[in-house]
Parts: structure tokens; C-alpha cells; sequence
């Protein structure tokens, strides 16, 4: 865990190997062993090797004979960062690991995937910018019959009409200067797989008519090409564009419009799900926690009243972007309003500036746990259905954080008892 050898560590005390800011040259056995006390799973930034810093979960035990003499004590500690990837590994399914919710239209949503993935028809995500469209493709993706292909990825609206064109469909050598040497397109490299146009609602309209013809016969030839070539591939668009109204205006084919909106998945921006915002914060800290050597517990209460407020145009992307920011200038264990970016700190002169110490995520979670509880009064396995987590999570979430929960259980009434 932190990068050194047998050599050296063995034979030296425990506190000059465990070096931490809370327990610099303390021994934590000794400690343990005078008290008699044990440490379960302390979060600490222990001193590894070259000075790094390794965030670990540290505990402490007393180490006891058959009749309960102490025999001695003993210290372990544990990579903070694969004890996050565990529990995420254990939490979520692959194809959801990503998709991180307690809001309960986007679980309904989420829990359709699995009909949509297995079906082989043309999918339109439809959401602003940031909401996670990729997300729901990848999900759709792995959890289909064409898993095992590639998924392929085309931006329509980063590249110009001609290039568009041969990206989609291939190039033949000689079709136009430079072209040397035949070179396939995105299609050809999505073949047993899925194509997944990301903005669709930019693309010209001449290429508009050669993907409906995809669409309807499977078939397209390479630029300069007369030769038809199949393709079997699955179709998944994405958008923030409001297609319909396109379509009157005539700027959006209506027949292209048809073909791609045979399954419809609406994506709603985060300003309608302000109740993720702390699941949202609590993944990306555990993201940047596996990626770098720092240890970020959470947000304090000002910071989550200020991120709760935000209206975010720019959707989950600009949420990640913020935490991002504000785990890089953060130099303590809690993310505190100074920490943010500029445009989101408080004004000085409204007197609301100095950050107060708090534990947001954590009050912010008991309290939605004890509202999902009181809907299905006080039914653990309903509640653990709809906040998507296993009942045994649950029960590990209600005693860490300590609720109180009311005596019945809800298991023998009927659903509709608790409308």
C-alpha cells in the first residue's frame, strides 16, 4: 500500500511507518493497547514512499488468546482508493456504474434500458448538453445482444459536411485529391456492432439522404465508389436539439426523423434533479480519490446550499468541472465554499461568504433515505429498490448514519397502502 519494502519496514516502529499529520510519531498499537480501545476504519493520508501521499482506511485491534488475555495488537491499513472501486464494483452493475441517481423519473428511465438494449431498433436520446447522453449509450450498449461488437462514436457537429460524409461512409482511393489508398468509414468500423451519432440534429441535409437510405436498406457506398456495401449495424442518436420543430421547418428530414425516433429517451437536465446533486459530488471525489493520491471526504453545508442553487447550463459536465476545480485547490479533507470557482463563491460584501464547516453530503443523504423510508413506510427492501442499492447497503447507510427509523418495517401492507 505505501510503496515500501520488507526491508524497510520491518523492525521499526509502527509510528515511524505509519506517518500520518494525526498520529505523527505516535505508535497506534500502543495507543490501542494502553486504552484497551480499538480504531475502526479511520480515514488518514499516510506517508508512503518518496514522501507520497497514500490516502488509507487505518484500524486498530487488540489481539486476545482463547480465554480473552491480551496477547498483543495489531494495525491495518487499507488502500482507501480499492476500497471505493470495491464498493462501486459491488454497488452497481457495470453498465449503471455510471449512471449515479436518486431521482425517481431518471431511475424509471434507467430501468427501461435493459427492454430498449435488448431490442435492435434505432434509439434518439434527446437531453441539453451535459446530461449524460454518452452514458445512456454505453449502458444501452453492454447490456444489448451486440456487446461483444465495437461501439463507434461520430460527432456530426464537429466536422464539416464533406468530412462528415467521408467519415460516415469511407472514402475510395482516387475519389478526390490526397485520397491515395482506400480508407473505411465509421460505419464499416461499427459493423456487428452499434454507430452512435452524436448530434444528429447537424447534419446537413445531403447526408441526411444518404443515412436514411442506411437506414432503410442497410446498404451506402464509399465516397468515389459505385460499389454497394451492407452494413449491420444497431443506430443509437443523441441530441439537444428539438428535432420536431426542425422537421417543421424543414430543416430535419421527416422521413430520417422517423426512422431514427423508433425508441425515445428523454434525459431531463439536472436543474430537475437538484436531489443528485450530492450523490453526483460523492462520485466524482471517489472518481478523483482512485485517479490521484488525495483524500477528499466531502463538501461542507454552505457548499451544498450553493451547488443546490445553481441552475447548471451546462448540466452533470459542468457539476464534475466544479468539483474538479474545487478538489484541486482544496488542502484540507471537506471542499468549503472558498475552494469553488470564482463565479460560484459567495460575494463578500453579503456578509455569507466565510465558509461554515459542516457535513452536507451526509445530512443531505440521511435525509433522503428517511423520506424514500416514510414512502414506503418503513419497507427496507422497497426502499433499497428505489434508491437502487442492495438492502444490506441500505442497513450499512442507516447505521452509519445513525438514523432513527419507526418500529413497523411495512413488509406485510400492500403497495398502494403507502400512497
Amino acid at each position: 500500500v505505501l510503496g515500501l519494502s520488507l526491508h524497510e519496514a520491518l523492525g521499526r516502529p509502527v509510528g515511524e511507518v505509519l506517518v500520518t499529520d494525526w498520529a505523527r510519531g505516535r505508535c497506534v498499537v500502543a495507543e490501542t493497547l494502553a486504552t484497551g480501545r480499538a480504531l475502526p476504519d479511520l480515514q488518514l493520508v499516510v506517508e508512503g514512499a518518496r514522501g507520497r501521499q497514500v490516502p488509507v482506511i487505518l484500524s486498530t485491534s487488540l489481539v486476545r488468546d482463547r480465554g480473552g488475555a491480551v496477547l498483543g495488537g495489531a494495525a491495518t491499513i487499507r488502500n482507501l482508493a480499492e476500497v471505493r472501486r470495491a464498493a462501486v464494483d459491488a454497488e452497481y452493475p457495470r453498465a449503471f456504474q455510471d449512471l449515479v441517481t436518486g431521482d425517481p423519473g431518471m431511475r424509471r428511465l434507467i430501468g427501461t434500458l435493459p427492454t430498449i438494449a435488448r431490442a435492435d431498433s434505432s434509439v434518439l436520446l434527446q437531453g441539453e448538453t451535459g446530461t449524460g447522453k454518452s452514458l445512456l449509450v454505453r449502458a444501452i450498449h453492454d447490456l444489448g445482444a451486440r456487446r461483444r461488437g465495437p461501439l463507434v462514436t461520430v460527432n456530426c457537429a464537429a466536422l464539416p459536411e464533406t468530412l462528415l460524409e467521408a467519415e460516415l461512409f469511407g472514402v475510395r482511393a482516387g475519389a478526390y485529391t490526397g485520397a491515395d489508398r482506400d480508407r473505411p468509414g465509421r460505419l464499416e468500423a461499427a459493423d456487428g456492432g452499434t454507430l452512435f451519432l452524436d448530434e444528429i440534429g447537424d447534419i446537413p441535409l445531403s447526408v441526411q439522404v444518404k443515412l436514411l437510405r442506411v437506414l432503410q436498406e442497410r446498404t451506402y457506398e464509399r465516397l468515389g465508389d459505385v460499389r454497394p456495401r451492407t452494413c449491420d449495424v444497431r443506430f443509437i442518436a443523441a441530441t439537444h436539439r428539438d428535432l420536431a420543430a426542425m422537421v417543421e421547418r424543414g430543416a430535419f428530414r421527416r422521413d430520417l426523423f422517423f426512422r431514427i425516433n423508433v425508441l425515445n429517451v428523454a434525459i431531463p437536465p439536472l436543474r430537475d434533479r437538484k436531489g443528485d446533486i450530492p450523490l453526483l459530488v460523492q462520485r466524482f471525489l471517489d472518481r478523483l480519490a482512485l485517479r490521484r493520491d488525495k483524500a477528499v471526504s466531502g463538501i461542507s453545508s454552505r457548499v451544498l446550499e450553493i451547488l443546490t442553487a445553481h441552475d447548471y447550463p451546462g448540466n452533470i459536465r459542468e457539476l464534475e468541472n466544479i468539483i474538479e476545480h474545487a478538489w484541486v485547490m482544496c488542502t484540507g479533507g471537506v471542499i468549503e465554499a472558498r475552494h469553488l470557482p470564482r463565479d460560484l463563491q459567495p460575494h463578500a460584501g453579503r456578509g455569507d461568504g466565510a465558509p461554515r464547516p459542516g457535513r452536507g453530503l451526509p445530512r443531505l443523504e440521511a435525509d433522503y433515505i428517511r423520506q424514500v423510508l416514510r414512502r414506503h413506510r418503513g419497507n427496507r427492501s422497497a426502499a433499497a429498490r428505489e434508491l437502487g442499492i442492495h438492502r444490506t447497503t441500505l442497513q450499512r447507510k442507516i447505521r452509519r448514519l445513525g438514523l432513527q427509523l419507526p418500529p413497523e418495517d411495512g413488509r406485510s401492507r400492500r403497495p398502494d397502502d403507502a400512497n
